[in-house]
């Protein structure tokens, strides 16, 4: 997870080292948290300085004081020294669908995370991807935790209810959009690093027709991969 959090660009870590309450030598948690730093510095993080949380979840749930301060402490700790991401509300609205469901005499309800722009109650989108064919509908209620609200923007967790739209026409993986702003692709050029096997990766090589899973947003597809001219694996 630590590689994998490197090479897709997490900045900032915080450590919690869970079930320390099963461990009662002071000195053996020191020795993993100092294992831990250790790892962390390895794959090109801050581990010398970086914040390290020991506590116990379990505890905390079945009500334990000093258990539970551990986690406040936590959650205080990410407020602190994970920056806060910026919004980026000025390009056009796109959110991919996590989830669908339909809510009796009211119509179907699309989850997810606003990844740019705002949707605003009576905005009109498109439901891009997995069709051969965009579909254009209208947003008629914006809602974030229970609570209705007339627009969106990115970063928010939302439900958006759509207007004319059966269950069975939109799906986790498509995406809605601001109408005309975005395109789906069959076909790609595309720059990758693969992983070796030092690294937990591909202990054999690939070649041309390939066929693996690509993952985008919310949906995997199995596609083919074609090497550049000249090379043969």
């Amino acid at each position: 997870h630590i590689l994998l959090s490197r090479n897709v660009g997490v900045p900032k870590i915080v450590v919690f080292l869970n079930k320390c309450d099963m461990v009662d030598d002071e000195e053996l948690l020191e020795l993993v948290e100092m294992e831990v730093r250790e790892l962390l510095s390895e794959y090109g993080f801050d581990g010398d300085e970086l914040p390290v949380i020991k506590g116990s979840a379990l505890k905390a749930l079945e009500g334990d004081a000093d258990a539970e301060k551990a986690i406040i402490e936590l959650m205080e700790t990410v407020d602190e020294y994970i920056p806060t991401p910026e919004r980026d509300n000025a390009k056009p609205f796109m959110m991919p669908v996590e989830d669908v469901f339909s809510i009796t005499g009211r119509g179907t309800v699309a989850t997810g995370r606003v990844e740019r722009g705002q949707v605003k109650v009576g905005d009109v989108v498109e439901i891009v991807g997995l069709t051969e064919e965009p579909a254009s509908t209208t947003v008629t209620g914006v809602e974030m935790f229970r609570k209705l609200l007339d627009y969106a923007e990115a970063g928010d967790n939302i439900g958006a209810l759509l207007r004319g739209v059966a269950r069975e026409d939109i799906e986790r993986g498509q995406v809605l959009a601001a109408p005309k702003t975005i395109t789906p692709h069959t076909q790609f050029v595309a720059d990758v690093y693969v992983l070796s096997k030092e690294e937990g990766g591909r202990h054999t090589p690939f070649f041309t027709n390939y066929r693996p899973q690509f993952y985008f947003r919310t949906t995997d597809v199995t596609g083919v991969v074609t090497l550049p001219e000249g090379t043969e694996m």
